[in-house]
C-alpha cells in the first residue's frame, strides 16, 4: 500500500489536443486515438482543455460528442470551459445533450472570469453587450441551475403541432452532480464547496497564505470540502504535470528534461501582480515520480488525479507517457486499472 492517507482510486489525463493550423483534422484525429488508447489502457477518465482563438480545441463539447461513439466506459470532462465565452442557457443543452450520447460520463468542468485578451475580443464576441456581461460566479450558478433542471422560461405546453418544456431538454438527471468547478483561489473552492460541485484544483493558485505550492493546493481542498455538503467525502481532482520515463528513448528523455528546465523557473515564487503560483513539473521513472507525490501535501488529501499531457509533445510521445503512467506510475500509487 503506498504511503499515503488513502490509495489512489481514480486516475485521469488531460489533453490540450494541438493541432497544425493548415490541417487541424490530423490533430484533433490525434486527441480522439488518445482518448480512445486511455480507455484501452484503463484510465478512470480523459479530460480535454479548452483554447480560444488558438490552436488547441476550441469546441470540446463537439470533440466529446465525437469521443462518445468511440468509447463506452472512459469518463470524458472539460478542464475547464471558461463561461466568459459561454451563454449558460445554450451550454447546458449541449451539455446535457453529450451526456446522454455518453450514457452519463460527461464531467463538465468550468471557470469564471473575463475571456482571456477581452479588450481584444469583445468587439466580435459581445459587440452590443461587452460593458454590461457579468464574468463572475453568478455564470455558473445559471449554468448549475439549468443543468439542474430548474426552469428556464415560464412557458410550457402545447402550440400547434409542437410541445414545450420549461427546462432544458434534453435533461440529464445525473448531470448536476457531475459539474466541476476549477479553481485557483480560496474564494473559488469556497464557492464551489457551498454550491455544491466537485473541485478541480489548478495547476496555477494565487499565493495568498503561502509561496509553496503543495501548501496552497492543500489550503484549497480543505477549504473546499468544509464548506460542500458532502464534507471530506466531496470529490476532488488534484491537477499536475507529470512525465514519467520509463520507456522513453533517450531522445525523448532529453526532450522532456529540457522542457521541465525551460519552465522550472516561473515556479520558485509568485509570478505577475495576482501573484500566480505555477506547480512545478515533474519527470522522472514512475518510482521517482510516485515518491514525490506520496511527499506531496496536496497528493496526500485526494484519490482522484488529473494528470496533464505536456502541451508541445507529439502523438508518439504521448502514447508512451500514458502507457507509463497507466502500467508503472498508476500501480505504484495504489491505482488499479479499470476493466
Amino acid at each position: 500500500m503506498p504511503p499515503t492517507s488513502r490509495p489512489l482510486r481514480k486516475l485521469g489525463f488531460l489533453t490540450i489536443g494541438l493541432f497544425d493550423g493548415a490541417d487541424p483534422g490530423r490533430g484533433h484525429e490525434s486527441t480522439l486515438g488518445i482518448i480512445e488508447l486511455g480507455e484501452q489502457l484503463g484510465f478512470d477518465s480523459a479530460w480535454v482543455r479548452h483554447r480560444h482563438l488558438q490552436y488547441g480545441i476550441s469546441s470540446p463539447v463537439a470533440v466529446l460528442a465525437a469521443a462518445s461513439q468511440r468509447t463506452r466506459r472512459i469518463e470524458l470532462g472539460t478542464a475547464v470551459i471558461p463561461l466568459g465565452w459561454e451563454n449558460p442557457l445554450r451550454l447546458a443543452e449541449d451539455l446535457a445533450t453529450v451526456d446522454i450520447l455518453l450514457g452519463g460520463r460527461l464531467n463538465p468542468g468550468v471557470s469564471v472570469g473575463p475571456p482571456m485578451h477581452y479588450d481584444q475580443v469583445k468587439g466580435a464576441l459581445y459587440p452590443d453587450t461587452a460593458d454590461a456581461e457579468d464574468f463572475g460566479y453568478e455564470r455558473v450558478r445559471r449554468l448549475l441551475d439549468f443543468v439542474r433542471g430548474k426552469p428556464a422560461t415560464d412557458f410550457s405546453g402545447v402550440e400547434g403541432f409542437e410541445v414545450f418544456s420549461d427546462r432544458v431538454q434534453p435533461h440529464s438527471p445525473g448531470l448536476g452532480r457531475r459539474m466541476w468547478y476549477g479553481g485557483g483561489s480560496l474564494r473559488s473552492a469556497q464557492w464551489a464547496g457551498e454550491h455544491g460541485m466537485n473541485f478541480l484544483t489548478s495547476s496555477v493558485v494565487k499565493a495568498e497564505e503561502s509561496e509553496d505550492f503543495a501548501d496552497i493546493q492543500l489550503s484549497h481542498i480543505r477549504a473546499f470540502r468544509a464548506h460542500h455538503p458532502d464534507g471530506v467525502r466531496a470529490r476532488v481532482s488534484q491537477g499536475l504535470v507529470v512525465i514519467p520515463t520509463d520507456s522513453a528513448s533517450p531522445e525523448q528523455r532529453a526532450k522532456y528534461t529540457a522542457y521541465v528546465e525551460k519552465r522550472t523557473p516561473r515556479t520558485g515564487t509568485p509570478q505577475g501582480p495576482a501573484r500566480m503560483m505555477f506547480a512545478p513539473d515533474i519527470v522522472g521513472t514512475s518510482a521517482e515520480i510516485a515518491e514525490r507525490l506520496h511527499a506531496h501535501a496536496a497528493f496526500q488529501e485526494v484519490d482522484e488525479v488529473a494528470f496533464a499531457l505536456p502541451f508541445s509533445f507529439e502523438h508518439d510521445d504521448y502514447v508512451q507517457i500514458l502507457t507509463d503512467i497507466a502500467t508503472r506510475l498508476g500501480p505504484a500509487l495504489g491505482w488499479q486499472a479499470a476493466t
